[in-house]
């Protein structure tokens, strides 16, 4: 593993320098923050009508019109939805000055070709492996959040330095910054939605809860066996590993576990998971989320009404307004 920590990289390449984020949500806040408490020029870009604005300046941010920060910066940082880079790439391009770097925390609109950068650009990616809050909770606290970095294009030769100083900058490199290429950093992250944490984990979840509802057991006490240990599950991981995990469980849970995991997660599902990570690699999956936000997100909707009206929720508020969830 190509790890880099704080004392490796130098913040150098980014004195002097303008960054414009464009985009103020889950990634672009944290990043915008993180940049200004580093003592980086940062401007966020916004749309004329964003809600955004108020929040920006509250938290004592430049802002800008999307096109005026894209023009007054050296680096550009595309923080917006996946599905909104494409076009607001085409709508920025001839503003961003000749000679620029641009960045991106997901690979998905490079690797697959719905931008083309200019070739004079330089264009890399710091992706932190979590979520902003996270990362700009951890920040204020004299932590950092592993990032993974990348180079797809470097017109300048300083790219690789550009980049590393970013993750540096965010905060990522005080936990480190790993190397990666935008293809794999994509079809990785993919894959695990589609497939691991928020694809099979929740569906797994429900599941349960519906087998044990089915034979004739109270909702109440289904959702605390099924979801309510899910937070000691993680924190156990996240200490111990897998491994450790499983020794601080009882003998009972985990004989269970070692008889019943695999009945579950059996060849069919490694089967559909490569599968998953086929339609990732082939772009099927990208060009579905293409279609998806063209069409105004009717599969999200449904997926969205779906779990709203499931018993689970029902259930879920109830436990919660008891102080049980």
């Amino acid at each position: 593993m190509d790890l880099l920590r704080d004392r490796d990289i130098d913040i150098g390449p980014l004195a002097g320098k303008r960054v414009a984020i464009l985009g103020y949500g889950n990634q672009g806040r944290a990043q915008a923050l993180n940049l200004k408490d580093s003592g980086i020029d940062v401007v966020v870009g916004l749309r004329g009508a964003s809600g955004s604005a108020r929040a920006a300046e509250e938290a004592g941010l430049e802002i800008a019109l999307v096109e005026e920060a894209t023009a007054s910066a050296d680096v550009i940082m595309f923080l917006a939805p996946d599905e909104a880079l494409a076009g607001i790439y085409r709508e920025v391009e001839a503003r961003i000055r000749y000679g620029a770097a641009i960045g991106f925390s997901h690979g998905l609109t490079v690797h697959f070709g719905q931008i083309h950068p200019r070739h004079d650009l330089d264009v890399f990616m710091v992706a932190p492996k979590g979520p902003g809050v996270a990362l700009r909770s951890l920040y204020e606290r004299g932590k950092g959040m592993v990032g993974v970095w990348a180079v797809a294009q470097d017109a300048s030769g300083k790219a690789r330095d550009l980049a590393l100083a970013y993750g540096k900058a965010i905060g990522c490199a005080r936990a480190g910054l790993i190397a990666s290429s935008f293809a794999e950093e994509c079809e990785a992250d993919l894959f695990n939605e589609g497939a691991v944490v928020w694809g099979a984990v929740p569906e797994i979840l429900v599941a349960g809860f519906e087998t044990l509802v089915e034979a004739g057991v109270s909702p109440e006490l289904a959702y605390l066996e099924c979801v309510g240990e899910l937070k000691l599950l993680a924190d156990l991981i996240e200490a111990r590993g897998i491994a450790g995990m499983r020794e601080a469980i009882s003998n009972t849970a985990e004989l269970g576990a070692a008889l019943g995991g695999p009945r579950v997660v059996d060849e069919h599902v490694r089967q559909n998971m490569r599968q998953v990570l086929e339609d990732v690699r082939s772009g099927r999956f990208a060009e579905a989320l293409r279609r998806e936000a063209a069409d105004g997100y009717p599969e999200l909707e449904g997926a969205r009404a779906r779990s709203h009206s499931h018993q689970m929720e029902r259930v879920f508020q109830d436990l919660k307004s008891l102080g049980g969830s």
